[in-house]
């Protein structure tokens, strides 16, 4: 597809800082083996670059059509997918999940205290689709993201139970069941925190549909995007085109930390993870955000409606907050003043509090610092693509919206 920057209404010139800026700090001086980034505007590719290599043990370089792990960025795919049950009437976003779970009726909250000691009290109110959507719904990632705080004591009970377990085998219904058995975090609805929530949605598109989760995105959103190497399972014949993913040790070097030939997204997923479990390229995922900015709709196929996407991108944080205002375990990490939290999306709700150029962009990243986002305002997406744990180390995303927005001219 050929590049259209001028009609995309940006200065080709400033354009080419975004390579510019990644090779020389990034590439070149290792912090990262490689990266790809793209920018469209107006149904214009605006600008794609491809930098360093995939695979740098093996010398491959970085190509158009490699294979990334988006983890997180499988987030959105799914709260889009649960949103198009919403619109069929299947739910409602204040419905109890224990409508269809009887199980979660008697969740109990953390107070005080660890293991035999702890202390707890009914929940005040049962979860709902929007606490889930909205990550406030009191459940956490059970202490297993890098970076995400001390150990709280519900975390050893997460372990316990082997809720999310590498390698062990679970079932949507067994997840179901086990979350019910912890306790939560928070009273629903009362704080944010970035949890398996989105893993639960997946849960319920699976349950409300009658189709198991990944058969139902094929069917309902990659099929129909044309997402032909999106997938939970890297198949035989992709993996030469599969990135390695690379650690960032405290000493600022970077080691091998999953090698594509090997990796455990080579075999069937233990548990099929709508919060983290898909690959993918960046021509893929760049259909999946021009379908946003088109409203919902690509190539003649509507995906979701556009007043249903609109409901997920506003704010839905108790009382109109921010993020910095409820946030339990990222304010430290990401500083999310003037950010909010959509269906699915985080959002800019005070560009003079974010100090940032974009003034309405929702967006997301993962775990391998990976990242886009989408702005309604000015017509466009942004793609990145690297592969660095965790995802942490460096403000890509900051640092590309003040290259991206500045080159626009019109």
């Amino acid at each position: 597809m050929d590049l259209q920057p001028v009609a995309a209404g940006f200065d080709a010139t400033r354009l080419d800082r975004i390579a510019a800026h990644l090779d020389s700090r990034y590439v070149q001086p290792g912090k990262i083996a490689g990266c790809q980034v793209a920018v469209g505007r107006r149904g214009h590719l605006a600008y794609s670059a491809s930098l360093g290599q995939r695979d740098r043990e093996r010398g491959v370089a970085m190509g158009d059509d490699t294979i990334f792990r988006i983890y997180s960025m499988t987030k959105p795919i799914t709260s889009i997918a649960l949103m198009q049950l919403f619109e069929q009437g299947l739910f409602q976003l204040d419905d109890a999940v224990a409508r269809f779970f009887p199980s979660w009726r008697d969740h109990r909250v953390w107070v005080s205290g660890l293991g035999s000691e702890m202390v707890t009290e009914p929940a005040h109110r049962p979860v709902s689709f929007r606490d889930l959507l909205t990550h406030t719904s009191g459940i956490t990632y059970g202490g297993v993201l890098p970076g995400m705080g001390d150990q709280h004591p519900i975390d050893a009970l997460y372990r316990e139970q082997q809720i999310r377990s590498a390698g062990v085998p679970l079932t949507m219904p067994e997840f179901m069941e086990k979350l019910a058995r912890v306790p939560l975090r928070f009273q629903p609805g009362t704080a944010y925190m970035y949890s398996l929530a989105t893993d639960v949605c997946g849960a319920l598109v699976e349950h409300l549909s009658g189709v198991p989760f990944a058969e139902y995105l094929q069917r309902h959103i990659l099929g129909p995007l044309g997402m032909a190497d999106t997938s939970f399972q890297v198949a035989a014949d992709k993996l030469p085109r599969f990135a390695a993913n690379y650690a960032r040790k405290p000493d600022k070097t970077t080691t091998l930390l999953d090698d594509p030939a090997t990796s455990s997204f080579t075999r069937p997923p233990a548990f099929v993870s709508g919060g983290g479990g898909l690959t993918g390229t960046v021509a893929d995922y760049i259909r999946f955000c021009e379908m946003l900015r088109r409203g919902g709709e690509l190539d003649g196929r509507r995906i979701i409606g556009p007043r249903t996407l609109d409901l997920m991108r506003m704010n839905h944080l108790p009382g109109g907050k921010d993020l910095a205002a409820l946030d339990v375990d990222l304010l430290t990490l990401y500083g999310n003043i003037g950010v909010g939290f959509g269906l699915g999306f985080a959002s800019t709700i005070d560009q003079v509090a974010t100090g940032a150029l974009a003034r309405g962009d929702y967006y997301w990243g993962g775990a391998a610092s990976t990242v886009f986002w989408v702005d309604p305002i000015e017509d466009l997406w942004v793609v990145f693509m690297t592969q660095l744990m965790p995802s942490v180390s460096f403000d890509f995303r900051g640092q590309l919206r003040s290259l991206v927005y500045s080159a626009i001219v019109d």
